[in-house]
């Protein structure tokens, strides 16, 4: 049995691949599956996202013939209480799709400059869906509170990464390993309850 993760984005696999290892399962990305579809995310929330992801993929399979796998895809986001939780669902195309995540990040800093403490209060939020063969969905949603660094700092993770940061730990998201990440991230610990139910599913042999 196949688990198709909805992304193309490697640092995301890298995660996924750390969470859900020794499960008995082949886990691929989009790419790794010859996956090639456009999916509009129209979604209001994250979790409508996730799960049109999701479904397109898992309906797509069907249609292939390919009726033994579990897809699964998250949605997730930064949202920064000083901007009105933005930009939320719209995290990734934030200023274009296109636009580079140094940017991204410059322009949010610039945002809140003279801003301190709470005033800076910012969450990432993710929400995993997924979709077993039977048709039956889930969804999970875990967030990490932190708020908006002074300014980027730290090589590691990806996307919004070096601007988040989080007290308890006294660093950004970007300056933590990427064990120490999966153990307190929005998207570490969704994977983490979602991979407790896929372990029940295979066990249990049912979605």
């Amino acid at each position: 049995m196949k688990l198709i993760f909805a992304t193309g984005n490697q640092g995301k696999m890298k995660e996924i691949r750390m969470i859900l290892a020794g499960l008995s399962l082949e886990i691929q990305s989009m790419k790794e599956a010859n996956i090639d579809i456009e999916i509009e995310e129209n979604g209001k929330t994250f979790e409508e996202n996730a799960k049109i992801k999701a479904l397109a993929i898992w309906n797509y399979l069907k249609e292939q013939g390919e009726d033994n796998c579990i897809v699964m895809a998250d949605d997730s986001g930064l949202e920064v209480d000083a901007m009105d939780k933005q930009p939320g669902v719209h995290s990734a195309r934030f200023m274009g799709e296109d636009t580079s995540y140094v940017i991204k990040n410059q322009a949010i800093l610039d945002k809140l400059e003279g801003l301190t403490g709470q005033e800076r209060s910012a969450r990432f939020v993710c929400t995993i869906a997924t979709v077993y063969p039977n048709g039956r969905v889930t969804s999970i949603r875990e967030t990490i509170e932190g708020e908006i660094a002074k300014e980027s700092s730290g090589e590691n993770g990806f996307g919004y990464d070096p601007i988040f940061y989080v007290p308890a730990y006294g660093c950004t998201t970007a300056e933590l390993s990427l064990e120490q990440k999966n153990e307190i991230s929005h998207r570490g610990k969704a994977l983490s309850q979602a991979r407790v139910e896929i372990e029940r599913f295979l066990q249990e042999g049912e979605g």
